[in-house]
C-alpha cells in the first residue's frame, strides 16, 4: 500500500504537467512557439497544446492597434516652427516575424512613426501642411508601411490630428485672410459695377435704335411718381429738345 502512494503522486504530477500544456487562444490571438529555442509555426486560435518544458509560447494580438503619435516639433521648408501630432493605425500580419525580427514591434513602430512625421512635415511649406493633409498622410503611411513590412506589421492608416501654430503666425494668417476677403469684396463690387455699366450701355443702344422707347420710359416714370402721396409731379424733358439752345449758346 505504501508503495502505491509515490506512484500515485507521480501519476498525478504527470497529469498536471500534461494538462498545463493546454492553452486557449481567442479569435484575434496567435501563439508564437519556441521549441528548444527555435521558432516553429504559430498556432491558434482555439485550443492548442504547448509541450511543457520543451516549448514556450508568446501571445501576439492581431487586432488593429491605435497609437497616438506625440506632438513633434517641426520646422517647415519655409522656416516656420510648428507642433504636429497624428494617430497611427496598424496591425500584425505575421506573428513570427513580429517577434523574431524586432525586439518590441510596438515601441519600434512608435519611434519610427515619430521620426517619419518630423521628416515628411519638414519637407513641405506651411501652406502645403495645412491644405494638403491627405497627401501628407498618404506619404507617411507609404514610408512606414515599407519600413515595417519586414517586421510583419501592416500600417493601415495615418491621420494628422492637430497642427499647432505660434501665436504670431496665427495673427499673421488672420490678417492675410482678412485682406483676402477685402480683396474679394472689392473685386465682386467692381465686377457688379462693370456688369451694370454693360447693361446700361446695352439699354442706351436699344433706346438709340428705337426712339419711342424713351417715351415709354417717361410714362413709366410718371406712373412711379404718381403712386406716392405727394403733390409734386415731375415731367421729364428730353435732352434732345434742349440741344438746339445749347448749340446756340456755344456759338
Amino acid at each position: 500500500m505504501f508503495g502505491l502512494q509515490p506512484l500515485l503522486v507521480v501519476v498525478v504530477f504527470a497529469a498536471l504537467v500534461l494538462v498545463s500544456g493546454l492553452k486557449i487562444l481567442r479569435e484575434y490571438e496567435r501563439a508564437v512557439i519556441f521549441r528548444l529555442g527555435r521558432i516553429v509555426s504559430h498556432r491558434g486560435p482555439g485550443i492548442i497544446y504547448v509541450i511543457p518544458g520543451i516549448e514556450k509560447m508568446l501571445k501576439v494580438d492581431l487586432r488593429t492597434i491605435t497609437m497616438d503619435i506625440p506632438s513633434q516639433d517641426v520646422i517647415t521648408k519655409d522656416n516656420v516652427s510648428v507642433k504636429v501630432n497624428a494617430v497611427l493605425y496598424f496591425r500584425v500580419l505575421d506573428p513570427n516575424r513580429a517577434v523574431v525580427e524586432v525586439e518590441n514591434y510596438l515601441f519600434a513602430t512608435s519611434q519610427l512613426a515619430q521620426t517619419t512625421l518630423r521628416s515628411v512635415c519638414g519637407q513641405g511649406e506651411l501652406d502645403e501642411l495645412l491644405a494638403e493633409r491627405d497627401k501628407i498622410n498618404a506619404r507617411i503611411q507609404e514610408i512606414l508601411d515599407a519600413q515595417t513590412e519586414p517586421w510583419g506589421v501592416k500600417v493601415v492608416l495615418v491621420e494628422l490630428k492637430h497642427i499647432d501654430l505660434p501665436e504670431s503666425m496665427q495673427r499673421a494668417m488672420a490678417r492675410q485672410a482678412e485682406a483676402e476677403r477685402e480683396r474679394r469684396g472689392k473685386v465682386i463690387a467692381a465686377e457688379g459695377e462693370f456688369q451694370a455699366a454693360q447693361r446700361i450701355a446695352d439699354a442706351a443702344r436699344i433706346i438709340e435704335t428705337h426712339p419711342t422707347a424713351i417715351q415709354l420710359r417717361y410714362l413709366q416714370t410718371l406712373v412711379e411718381v404718381a403712386t406716392g402721396n405727394n403733390s409734386t409731379t415731375i415731367f421729364p424733358v428730353p435732352i434732345d429738345l434742349l440741344a438746339p439752345f445749347l448749340q446756340k449758346s456755344e456759338r
